[in-house]
C-alpha cells in the first residue's frame, strides 16, 4: 500500500475543513431562510380577508368559499416557497462544490510552498557522504521552525564536517607517523640477516619479521591513499582509462602467471577527468584483488565500457550475496579463504570506493554464479 505524502495530506486537510465549513453554512444558511419565509397558510388568510376590508369584495363571489380561496392562495405562495428553497440548495451546492475544488487547488499550492524548505533539507541530506560534507541548506526567510529546523540542520553537518576532517588527519598523520620506524626496523632486520654467521633460526625469524613488517607497511600506504582520497580531489586532469588498465594488467602480468591465472581485456578508449594516481590505485586494487582470491586455472576478465565504467570479473571461491556489502569496509575479508589472510591488509574494497567517491563516481559489486565476483565501478566522463 503506498503511503500518501505530507503534501497530500495536507491539501486533503485543507479540503476537507474547507468543505466541512461549507456544508455548515450553506446548512445555517438554509435555517434563516427558512425561518424567515412566512408560513403560506397564514399569509393567504391575512390577504384575502385585507382585500374583503379594502375593496369590499366579498372572496364567495370570486370563488365560491372563502376557504377555496385561502387553500389557492396557500397552495401558491407554498410552492414558491418550496422553490425558493430548492433554488438555494442547489445554488449553494454548486458554488461549495466550485469553491471546495479551488480550495484543494490552493491547498495544494500551498502546501508545496510551505514544505519546499523541508524538500531542501531532504536533497541535502541525499546529497550528503562522508567524504562530502559541503552542503548546507541556507535556508533564508522569517525565523520560523522551519528556518529554526533547516539552521539546526546546518550545525550538525558543519560539526560532523570538523568531526569527519579531525579523524582524516588523524589517519594520515599516524601513518606518516609509522612510516619511519617501520623503515628503520626493515633495515636492523637486514642488516641482521645479512651476517654471514648469522644462526639458521635468526634467519628464519628474520624473514617471518620481514613480512610482517611488508604488509605493515602495504597497510599504512593504503591508509595514506584511502585519507587522501577522502579529502577529494583538489585537480582534475583528463585520463585515459584504458591505458591505465593496459598498464596495470601489464605490470601484474608475473603475478598473474604465478598464481595460475588468465587475464584477458577489453579496452575500449575512455577518457574521464580525475587524478592519475588514485585513478591507477583503484585499477590495480581490483586486479590485484581478483588475482589474489582465485583459483589455480582460474580466469580474470577487465572490461572498460563506454558508460565510462570499468568492470572487473573473476572466478574464484562463491562470496555469499549478503557479505558483499562488507567488503568495502576497511579491514574486512569474506569467506574462508579470506579469512585471516596475511597477504593484504583488507583496504583493496575500500580504497576502490573512496577514490570512485573522489571522482563523483561509485563502485559496487555482485557475486558470480559458480563463484568469485563482479567490481562494476562507473565514473563521470570526462
Amino acid at each position: 500500500m503506498t503511503a500518501l505524502s505530507v503534501r497530500t495530506k495536507l491539501t486533503a486537510w485543507y479540503g476537507g475543513l474547507f468543505l466541512l465549513a461549507g456544508l455548515v453554512l450553506v446548512v445555517i444558511n438554509y435555517l434563516l431562510v427558512q425561518s424567515t419565509l412566512p408560513d403560506p397558510a397564514r399569509v393567504a388568510s391575512t390577504t384575502i380577508g385585507s382585500a374583503d376590508a379594502l375593496y369590499g369584495v366579498q372572496a364567495d363571489t370570486v370563488v365560491g368559499s372563502p376557504g377555496v380561496a385561502v387553500r389557492l392562495l396557500s397552495g401558491s405562495l407554498d410552492e414558491y416557497r418550496s422553490s425558493t428553497l430548492s433554488t438555494l440548495v442547489v445554488g449553494s451546492a454548486i458554488a461549495l462544490v466550485a469553491t471546495a475544488a479551488l480550495a484543494v487547488l490552493f491547498g495544494w499550492l500551498m502546501a508545496g510552498r510551505a514544505l519546499r524548505p523541508l524538500h531542501d533539507i531532504t536533497s541535502a541530506a541525499r546529497r550528503l557522504e562522508a567524504g562530502k560534507l559541503d552542503r548546507r541548506i541556507n535556508l533564508e526567510g522569517p525565523p520560523d521552525e522551519l528556518k529554526e529546523l533547516a539552521d539546526t540542520f546546518d550545525g550538525m553537518l558543519d560539526r560532523l564536517a570538523e568531526s569527519f576532517d579531525s579523524q582524516k588527519r588523524f589517519v594520515a598523520n599516524a601513518s606518516h607517523e609509522l612510516r619511519t620506524p617501520l623503515a628503520v626496523q626493515r633495515t636492523l632486520v637486514e642488516v641482521a640477516m645479512a651476517d654471514p654467521e648469522a644462526a639458521p633460526e635468526l634467519r628464519k625469524l628474520g624473514t617471518h619479521l620481514l613480512h610482517t613488517n611488508e604488509r605493515s607497511e602495504r597497510m599504512i600506504e593504503g591508509l595514506l591513499v584511502l585519507a587522501r582520497s577522502d579529502r577529494g580531489l583538489q585537480a582534475r586532469s583528463p585520463v585515459r582509462l584504458d591505458e591505465v588498465v593496459a598498464a596495470v594488467v601489464r605490470a601484474t602480468a608475473a603475478s598473474a602467471e604465478a598464481a595460475g591465472v588468465t587475464v584477458e581485456t577489453r579496452l575500449r578508449p575512455r577518457v574521464v577527468a580525475g587524478d592519475p594516481v588514485l585513478l591507477e590505485r583503484l585499477v590495480t586494487n581490483l586486479v590485484v584483488n581478483a588475482i589474489t582470491y582465485n583459483a589455480s586455472g582460474g580466469w580474470v576478465y577487465v572490461e572498460v565500457r563506454g558508460d565510462p565504467a570499468l568492470e572487473v570479473r573473476n572466478s574464484g571461491p562463491v562470496v555469499p550475496p549478503e557479505a558483499v556489502p562488507t567488503l568495502f569496509e576497511p579491514f574486512r575479508r569474506v569467506g574462508s579463504e579470506r579469512t585471516g589472510d596475511t597477504r593484504n591488509a583488507g583496504l583493496g574494497l575500500s580504497i576502490v570506493r573512496s577514490v570512485a567517491s573522489a571522482h563523483g563516481g561509485y563502485a559496487e559489486a555482485q557475486p558470480g554464479r559458480r563463484g568469485g565476483l563482479t567490481v562494476t565501478v562507473r565514473l563521470p566522463p570526462s
